[in-house]
């Protein structure tokens, strides 16, 4: 394995400013509309049932369209990329809206005619709809704009603090919206709350929906006119609907993704679905109801608007800070911690005459929606990265779309759950605190109790995620990787012994003919096989919850051979040290024969230590036949005269009678024939499967693969040290992963084995979850044993895929 770092994308800081801005007016509008939504009730006369509606189902509207908004930024064709031109189109969409929904009036200007309140509910849930699909439009191809900006772990994290921090303003801002719009009166700004909301709408749309262009305008991209991607039609986008739910399921099928969007629908949702309750405690409950004496306002307002100073410069920095030291996750729950002090502290500091009490409290309760989104939309990205190793795509619109999908499906759950509590307590506006004291405290309980439940949830939930800076570093460089080894000659890519032996004809299937046989006759021929002995198995030694580098026990090794060996005639190894050196050692011990590997890549330290362990082996008996290094030019880790002179010495150091050979992708040899000369037997690795070849021709392929080795092998003997076909994961061109593909490639591949005397590994004996961060799920389905040690291919545990 390469320990070459991942190169690091640095972004131009006016980049992430904006970004930045268009997180501010992504921020805004919702804060805003949060702030006017206190006239629907307390002016416009809306009750309970009314305000949870209106919560509720634009925002249901809104959840529903991401997704399909998130596969229509992925695939869209065009010389300005996947996303700046919807991040436009939505920014107009939005601010037009936002303008025209607040246009309300309990009497009609034109005419002095009450305006009934049916008119104003329907009117304004209309132009909500209109709203909420700009949002859509906007922040979904947004969102995935920030996701694409890096590829590396902590800029990330400065990417969305920084977004964050601009961001923050909104809740800075917004709550003084409360001040201007009840300073009414002959002296105030306005006459009334719903004219102040009406004139103040308007200057809000205007302005935010020119700062949501910003990103659209200046932040750069790539055009997309010449990717493979389908044609954004309507026909197809229709037609896509399938894809879009199964890129969907399996967003949600990466356990690490799904742990993100739980912890945020329980911190997010818990915490806005009591938000709106703020300015009712406060005037409710610290001045008994009287608008006059709070200030119209003014002790709300600055309740949200130093809440969100001490998450711009307090929160935000310090989590950046923690999430560099300590990692994401703890930062994470380090911060939420710190948020459950908060409301605790703002139950005991909201004291009736001394409203200045709470503030106090503010810098603690700041750390859980201040943390919140700056580390999970970076964890986000890394997620992404994870789902590109597993799946080949690039999915940030999908991913974006789905993470905001939680938090919006929530947010309509709260908006409707606010309205659902108020009813329960029994709040009624207008009525002094003294007189509805139990109503009061029961807002209370839920102010300060439903986010420490939700947080507490969350923290939860978090404890185990599992995507680590070295995980995320690790697979950063699989991918860098893959990229790195597209177009090279070396490559093992699709169609490589196409490109190598034109005059290969698939003319026909070949090997067993599978025709009308049911998937029960398909396992009885493959448990005949696997009956028969094979000649070699890949042994996995690495159980669950272990990978490479881990120390491998006695125990684990001594019970996995035993399941094999009544199957096997020899055991092929992989290293000598970190416990596998115990793998020879304890199959001799069952009467099997050993293939025994030393690992060899750049790390030129431990290679002396595996050389050394192997010849110890050797010395002992252990070894049958002795390998140096597998698919280490495959990795472009060594030169090949480098591998030459490992070979020579290990040659030189073991016992007589032990044949050397060196592991790599059967064209390696083809074109080196020095490599084949310091060889004494030629170990291949053949994989029809990585070639994208249909299993139907798969045996064709093996074949070919095979007879060019003999041909290059000047005379030595050639084994096939892997080969194999996996039961699930993403397919390669034709190549199909399923139950069914992996029991026919090994019948087809034992029986063409047998029956022409050929040496041949299987891979492999057990699957291993660890491999997702080199393969993807594909590469942790190759066993004939799942994880749990459990044969695969048996009447109750295929399905037929």
């Amino acid at each position: 394995m390469s320990n070459t770092a991942t190169v690091k994308h640095k972004v131009a800081f006016g980049q992430k400013v904006a970004f930045g801005l268009g997180m501010l007016a992504n921020q805004m509008f919702p804060a805003v509309l949060g702030i006017f939504m206190v006239v629907l009730v307390q002016n416009l006369g809306f009750p309970g049932w009314m305000w949870g509606v209106i919560y509720f189902f634009p925002r249901i509207f809104d959840s529903f369209t991401d997704p399909i908004m998130g596969f229509i930024s992925d695939n869209t064709k065009s010389k300005w990329g996947r996303r700046r031109q919807y991040v436009m189109a939505g920014a107009i969409i939005m601010g037009v809206a936002f303008v025209a929904m607040w246009q309300l009036y309990k009497t009609d200007p034109s005419t002095g005619v009450p305006v009934s309140l049916t008119y104003n509910f329907t009117y304004f849930m209309i132009w909500s709809f209109i709203f909420y699909l700009g949002l859509t439009i906007f922040s979904v191809p947004y969102v995935a704009m920030g996701y694409e900006m890096s590829d590396d772990f902590h800029e990330r994290t400065n990417i969305m603090a920084t977004a964050q921090w601009i961001g923050q303003w909104a809740w800075v801002i917004a709550p003084w919206f409360w001040v201007i719009m009840y300073d009414n009166g002959p002296d105030g700004w306005f006459a009334d709350a719903e004219t102040a909301t009406r004139t103040l709408a308007f200057w809000v749309g205007i302005v935010l929906m020119v700062v949501a262009m910003m990103p659209a305008i200046f932040i750069k991209s790539e055009s997309t006119l010449d990717r493979d991607y389908s044609p954004m039609t309507l026909k197809n986008i229709g037609g896509s609907f399938n894809e879009i739910i199964l890129g969907f399921k399996e967003a949600l099928r990466i356990k690490p993704f799904r742990k993100l969007c739980i912890s945020t629908f329980f911190i997010f949702n818990a915490f806005n679905t009591v938000a709106t309750f703020t300015f009712f405690i406060i005037v409710y409950h610290l001045f008994n109801g009287d608008s006059d004496a709070a200030n119209a306002g003014f002790w709300p307002t600055l309740f949200g608007s130093l809440g969100a100073i001490s998450t711009t410069f307090i929160v935000i920095p310090i989590v950046a800070w923690l999430s560099r030291k300590i990692g994401k996750k703890q930062a994470f729950i380090l911060s939420q911690g710190i948020s459950i002090i908060g409301y605790v502290m703002l139950w005991f500091l909201l004291i009736p005459g001394k409203p200045y009490m709470f503030i106090f409290a503010l810098p603690f309760f700041s750390f859980g929606i201040g943390s919140l989104f700056t580390l999970m939309m970076s964890m986000t990205s890394d997620v992404i990265d994870l789902d590109e190793l597993n799946t080949g795509k690039r999915r940030e619109g999908i991913f974006g779309a789905i993470y905001w999908w939680m938090v919006k499906f929530g947010f309509a759950i709260a908006g409707g759950l606010s309205g659902v509590i108020l009813s329960i307590v029994g709040f009624q506006e207008g009525i002094p605190g003294t007189e509805q004291e139990g109503a009061i405290t029961g807002l209370r309980v839920v102010f300060s109790g439903l986010p420490i439940l939700g947080t507490l949830i969350a923290m939860y939930v978090m404890r185990d995620y599992s995507v680590t800076e070295e995980k995320a570093l690790e697979v950063r460089r699989v991918l860098d990787r893959r990229k790195a080894l597209k177009g090279s000659s070396s490559a093992y890519l699709p169609g490589k012994l196409l490109s190598i032996k034109s005059g290969l004809h698939l003319n026909g299937a070949t090997g067993v003919n599978f025709t009308g046989k049911s998937t029960q006759d398909i396992k009885g021929l493959f448990a005949e096989k696997l009956e028969q002995n094979l000649h070699g198995l890949c042994f996995s030694p690495y159980v669950e919850g272990q990978a490479a580098g881990d120390i491998l026990s006695k125990e684990q090794i001594r019970r996995r051979m035993e399941i094999i060996m009544p199957h096997t005639e020899w055991i092929r190894s992989f290293s000598c040290t970190e416990g596998n050196e115990l793998i020879p050692r304890i199959a001799h011990e069952k009467g099997l024969k050993t293939m025994v590997g030393a690992w060899i890549s750049s790390d030129k330290a431990r290679n002396e230590e595996e050389i050394k362990a192997l010849v110890a082996l050797a010395k002992e008996g252990l070894v049958d036949i002795a390998t140096v290094g597998n698919e280490v030019l495959l990795r472009n880790e060594l030169s090949e005269q480098e591998v030459i002179r490992y070979l020579e010495r290990v040659k030189a150091l073991l016992p007589a009678g032990i044949p050397v050979g060196y592991v790599d992708a059967y064209y390696e040899f083809l074109e080196r024939p020095a490599l084949v000369a310091a060889c004494d037997i030629i170990p291949i690795n053949c994989y029809p499967f990585w070639e994208g070849a249909d299993n139907n021709h798969a045996l064709l392929f093996l074949q070919q693969m095979y007879e060019l080795s003999t041909q290059a092998a000047d005379g030595r003997k050639v084994i096939i040290a892997e080969t194999g076909w996996p039961s699930a994961g993403q397919a390669v061109e034709s190549a199909k992963p399923s139950t069914e593909n992996a029991m026919k490639y090994f019948i087809n591949a034992q029986e063409w084995a047998k029956s022409n005397d050929i040496d041949l590994f299987y891979f492999s004996s057990f699957d291993e979850s660890w491999k997702v961060y080199h393969e993807g799920e594909v590469g942790t389905r190759w066993g004939l044993w799942d994880k749990h040690e459990k044969p695969k291919f048996v009447a109750e545990n295929i399905k037929t895929n």
